[in-house]
């Protein structure tokens, strides 16, 4: 596979956009292909939401985005259940065209925004590992993606000085470099597969991972969701 941009520190303004439609094509075909009955099973990952739940989420929030909609407390918990909540007698195929249009316009205004609307699409792409791994289909926090994704969750770490981390990835060519780059800590290290080392910066649960090594940071210190 192609090296991620983990070498430089300057912003790749359309690499948010490349990810969301990326997802776009692969998550719209398999939602329109479920039984309504499949909107209401639980979304682990995201207790008390159900699959429609997390997607009246996913699509509200990068409406937001296109929209320039960015009132005091968006994104917190209240916000996010009132948005549900103001699509709750939308039907099931709305919700989801609603989602399509937001993955193919955000990113162009991602792109010309400010840096730390990276974080809405790269949330948006775990959020469709959330679904898979719920539907039981193959590729959770993999697939096509997984190179841009990585790119971007090292310029979200960062951007946010995050704790430093190298990354050692069967799927990519080179390390991965993520978190602060200042020097002032000793970077951490993980070695093992992509999908594995966005479960741990997700917060999201290992069960069913591959193996994986980490060494000089703590799992927990690694949640970029938790912030």
């Amino acid at each position: 596979m192609t090296t991620p941009a983990d070498l430089h520190d300057v912003r790749d303004p359309e690499l948010p956009g490349r990810l969301l439609l990326l997802e776009r094509d692969e998550l719209v075909p398999l939602l329109r292909s479920r039984p309504d009955a499949d909107f209401a099973l639980p979304v682990a990952a995201c207790p008390g939401w159900t699959v429609r739940d997390v997607l009246a989420h996913c699509s509200s929030a990068l409406l937001r985005v296109v929209e320039g909609r960015f009132e005091k407390g968006v994104f917190s918990p209240e916000c996010n259940d009132r948005d549900i909540a103001e699509r709750a007698d939308w039907s099931n195929a709305r919700v989801v065209d609603e989602l399509e249009r937001g993955m193919t316009e955000a990113g162009a205004v991602i792109a010309r925004s400010d840096p730390r609307l990276d974080a809405v699409a790269l949330g948006e792409w775990v959020h469709a590992g959330d679904l898979r791994v719920t539907f039981g289909e193959p590729g959770a926090y993999a697939g096509r993606g997984l190179p841009e994704a990585l790119a971007l969750l090292g310029a979200v770490t960062r951007a946010r000085g995050h704790v430093p981390l190298h990354a050692d990835l069967d799927d990519l060519d080179e390390p991965l470099k993520l978190g602060e780059v200042s020097g002032e800590r000793p970077p951490g290290r993980f070695i093992g597969d992509g999908a594995t080392l966005v479960r741990l910066y997700a917060g999201r649960p290992l069960d069913g991972a591959a193996g994986y090594e980490l060494a000089g940071v703590e799992e927990a210190e690694l949640n970029i969701f938790g912030d």
